[in-house]
């Protein structure tokens, strides 16, 4: 059985539905988690999508603005790399500590660096985890939530299944715990809760949301591929990701041809020719869901109706009192 905390518990009953819009580098911006926010889920923005301090200082005061009501934010997050490699850690974590973001999702590190700072105002911290090592790293270490990153994942992606991955983390996690890799709909969210999760991440079904700053070419490949034109690769940056293949030969890349791995792991844009991110894109498994460039509010609504008619499924289910011995 679950244990979140009371400030997770009050979280969760804010939300139409148990989704987070996850954090995507060069994707998600402020008019993506504005949106998520007033349709009832969580958005979420990565600061190095901010290529300065004062950026980052401007988008979150038109978050805070906008998602204000009757004196109370509703729910939002904001990611935050806390790997040493991280050299704005320090000033992006002080604009946190100024605007009091719900929700502070950590990732390439530990969560240690932020929870104090974020405990301090009431907010919650939660740790990306990509193994099982990670995520008891993570739990150890006092974070309040659990965003397991499984396969089918886009951008750099996980290995265990989504079901695995719950079920190993809840034998020794009762905190927040949020499942993502190919959940795409409605039903996929209702099957991940029943399974012990209490958030979905989903990123690739907001990708070519009409709110999210992916150019346009972009959010048309993802509505023209499906999981067939994917490619799990640790060529591009040195760590496993899921690449969309017509990108990649778009940029004279040849897929079947990547490396095994990258020299050494960046994780970056770059400033080469083809650049990681910007040039090359990356999808998760749920693609083959997205069928049209659509706002935010019809997306929720669309999950809205699904999971709902997916939990009325599951309770209308015949459920034996018993097992029948022969």
């Amino acid at each position: 059985m679950t244990n979140p905390s009371e400030a997770a518990r009050a979280l969760l009953s804010r939300l139409t539905v148990p989704v987070v819009a996850a954090p995507m580098f060069l994707v998600s911006g402020p008019d993506l988690v504005i949106a998520a926010g007033r349709a009832g889920i969580i958005g979420a923005f990565p600061t190095q999508n901010c290529r300065t301090v004062d950026e980052l200082d401007r988008w979150f005061a038109e978050i805070t603005a906008a998602l204000t009501v009757d004196g109370e934010c509703l729910p939002w997050a904001v990611n935050l790399i806390t790997h040493r490699t991280n050299a704005r850690l320090a000033e992006d974590l002080a604009l946190v500590e100024r605007y009091r973001p719900p929700v502070v999702i950590t990732a390439l590190g530990s969560p240690v660096p932020v929870l104090d700072a974020v405990h301090a105002y009431g907010g919650i911290v939660i740790a990306d985890v990509a193994d099982l090592t990670m995520a008891r790293k993570a739990a150890a270490a006092g974070a309040d939530g659990l965003a397991c990153i499984s396969v089918g994942a886009g951008g750099h992606t996980g290995s265990l299944s989504p079901f695995a991955f719950t079920a190993e983390v809840r034998s020794f996690f009762d905190g927040l715990l949020v499942i993502g890799g190919g959940i795409s709909d409605g039903r996929g969210v209702a099957g991940a809760v029943a399974a012990g999760a209490d958030l979905v991440y989903m990123g690739t079904r907001f990708l070519p949301a009409a709110e999210s700053m992916a150019v346009p070419e972009y959010k048309a490949m993802v509505v023209d591929s499906g999981p067939a034109d994917l490619i799990v690769s640790a060529g591009i940056t040195g760590t496993p990701a899921s690449w969309l293949r017509p990108s990649l030969v778009a940029n004279g890349i040849d897929p079947d041809a990547l490396g095994e791995a990258a020299p050494d792991r960046n994780y970056q844009a770059g400033d080469s020719a083809v650049r990681r991110w910007k040039d090359l894109w990356a999808a998760g498994q749920g693609l083959g869901v997205v069928d049209a460039v659509t706002s935010v509010d019809e997306i929720v609504d669309a999950l809205a109706t699904d999971y709902l008619g997916a939990l009325e499924r599951l309770t209308s289910l015949p459920v034996k009192a018993s097992p029948i011995h022969v």
